[in-house]
């Protein structure tokens, strides 16, 4: 009965999730002057915008809405700038800006839209606003609509006479709430380290669940393939090591691939683990060898989250390490809710192997090789190649 509920949800669940951008949240950066003047960068997709995708979907695909995203999405920057003009007043209607309690308004100052570049991830537009503040005032605080999206916002105080800049910690919105306020005439308190490790922590294990149904995919296929527990930490050891080097190199600036070429990739690792799933039963280092390949891989699409993520400037190397840490407890913690269905009740029995892995490992395999399929944009690649 177990094995029969988890077949009938996977079958259920797979077919929506595989095609689609995942909804990321806004960031918005307050710059307040010392001469009485404040701009305001916001990062997001303006295509989510105009079509009413928010926080309430996982990807782009749940929404009513999603072929209107698809169609934005591909169009040129001049003709999406064309597009986002009417919905100008409504943005700058719904946000808002208070200092000291008091409304200002602020105007659009320029829209930044990036090329349509490789279109199975977001493109992220920047929309410059500017405006004035009242003199003397200490405080600010800042809405941003949940239909608009998650985001997040920090402010940034700028006395250019005197060379002080000075940013405050990220506010995390998740809800239709108003952001705490913050001071514009005091430097920022710096969060300590349990707080900073905290927040890295579940950035991290959140991005393997319940949003990276590629990587749980791929541990899947690690443990659908030992059916005891030393092939297993074989290895997931090799793929901690590979995406842990990567991750590093990335965030670093160290290291930087396109994800035209990176995301088919991740799909055609995860779809060779499936395969290779079927046709060995023993460990073989060659399988190592790969698995370590691939974690260099997921560690360049772990990397694109956490820049996206954000990373404290004094307290670098204390984020890195924790989200890696919440990123390995996200693949524990798949082997765990693997090996209570399955592994547990069955992993011992004769027809293991040919009810659970097999079957399973193709339905991965099958997946997989979709997405890659998916995420081959021939346009960005020939344009990457001249």
């Amino acid at each position: 009965m177990r094995l029969r509920h988890l077949w009938l949800w996977l079958i259920c669940w797979l077919p929506t999730s595989l095609a689609a951008d995942v909804v990321k949240p806004a960031l918005v950066e307050i710059s307040v002057y010392a001469d009485g003047h404040y701009e305001i960068e916001l990062r997001a997709s303006i295509e989510a915008l105009l079509t009413g995708i928010d926080s309430r979907y996982k990807n782009t695909r749940e929404a009513p809405t999603a072929e209107e995203y698809d169609v934005l999405r591909r169009l040129a920057p001049d003709a999406l700038r064309q597009a986002f003009v009417p919905f100008e007043p409504k943005l700058l209607r719904e946000i808002v800006l208070r200092f000291d309690g008091q409304r200002v308004t602020p105007r659009i100052s320029r829209v930044e839209i990036p090329p349509r570049g490789y279109t199975k991830i977001p493109r992220i537009s920047v929309i410059r606003l500017l405006g004035r503040y009242p003199k003397g005032a200490r405080e600010l605080t800042w809405y941003y609509p949940a239909h608009f999206g998650n985001h997040a916002v920090r402010v940034r105080q700028v006395d250019q006479s005197a060379e002080q800049y000075h940013w405050s910690e990220w506010q995390w919105i998740r809800d239709d709430s108003v952001s705490k306020p913050f001071s514009i005439t005091e430097v920022a308190s710096r969060r300590g380290l349990t707080e900073v490790v905290t927040e890295y922590v579940e950035a991290g294990f959140n991005h393997i669940l319940p949003r990276g149904l590629d990587h749980i995919l791929f541990i899947l296929g690690l443990y659908l393939f030992a059916a005891r527990i030393r092939p297993l930490l074989w290895q997931v050891t090799m793929f901690t090591l590979a995406h842990t080097i990567t991750l590093g190199l990335a965030v670093y600036g160290w290291l930087q691939l396109p994800e035209a070429i990176v995301q088919p990739l991740i799909a055609l690792s995860i779809a060779y683990v499936g395969i290779e799933n079927i046709w060995h039963r023993r460990l073989q280092k060659s399988r190592l060898a790969l698995v370590f390949g691939f974690g260099l891989l997921h560690g360049i699409g772990f990397a694109s989250m956490l820049e996206e993520f954000g990373m404290p400037k004094d307290a670098f190397a204390t984020a890195l390490v924790s989200f890696n840490v919440g990123v390995e407890l996200g693949q524990i913690t798949i082997i765990a809710i693997a090996s209570a269905l399955t592994g547990l009740w069955f992993g011992r029995r004769g027809w293991y192997r040919h009810v659970v892995v097999v079957p399973f490992s193709l339905l991965i395999s099958v997946v997989a090789l979709y997405w890659f399929w998916d995420r081959l944009e021939w346009d960005a690649l020939r344009a990457m190649a001249t």
